[in-house]
């Protein structure tokens, strides 16, 4: 299936019946809590599955998923995917390496929002999103401050203050798209 930039793929809450899996494109997970604060809880690129609670017994999604930009989404039935696994061993390898990668994504998450700075965080999260945009830096035209907010667990205005930091060092640049050069990496060392 192919969707827009901005649309909505998946929204939590809808019956958990099917796996997702991104062929081209970005699309970003969010979350609202019962108290109706939301997060950005990921940003997924080519390659990355979702909607993979289906396959346990998981009767609703927990997340919603946006595309943010133009996307390409192979949307495969539980039975199927199951079927899949059973069957390819390539997918079952696709899949758990996923399974596993994502794991470790989340206890490196953990560790950064327990240990370091926002700074920090924010440097953490733009090299991420330039592995997510195809590696090469460019992220896509756009992405919001609030957006970065949300997923540094900061403000706009500390967020705002660091993008600005990051590219008068150079490390980044964005006047109508987002690319960080390797070079922030250097955040991370001090």
């Amino acid at each position: 299936m192919d969707y827009k930039a901005g649309e909505t793929i998946i929204s939590q809450g809808d019956e958990c019946k099917e796996v997702h899996y991104i062929e081209e494109g970005v699309v970003k997970l969010t979350l609202v809590s019962n108290h109706g604060r939301s997060a950005v809880l990921r940003i997924l690129g080519a390659g990355d599955f979702f909607g993979e609670g289906c396959m346990g017994d998981q009767s609703a999604y927990l997340t919603s998923a946006i595309a943010l930009v133009a996307s390409q989404i192979s949307v495969i039935k539980r039975k199927t995917m199951m079927r899949l696994i059973e069957e390819d061993r390539s997918v079952c390898t696709r899949f758990l390496g996923y399974l596993l990668k994502r794991n470790q994504t989340i206890d490196q998450n953990l560790i950064d929002h327990l240990l370091n700075s926002s700074e920090k965080r924010l440097a953490r999260t733009l090299l991420l999103l330039a592995r997510t945009g195809g590696g090469n830096g460019f992220v896509f035209e756009k992405i919001s401050q609030d957006t970065l907010a949300e997923m540094v667990g900061t403000t706009r205005s500390r967020i705002n203050f660091f993008m600005n930091k990051f590219r008068k060092l150079g490390f980044i640049h964005y006047n109508g798209g987002l690319k960080i050069h390797s070079s922030l990496a250097r955040v991370l060392a001090e």
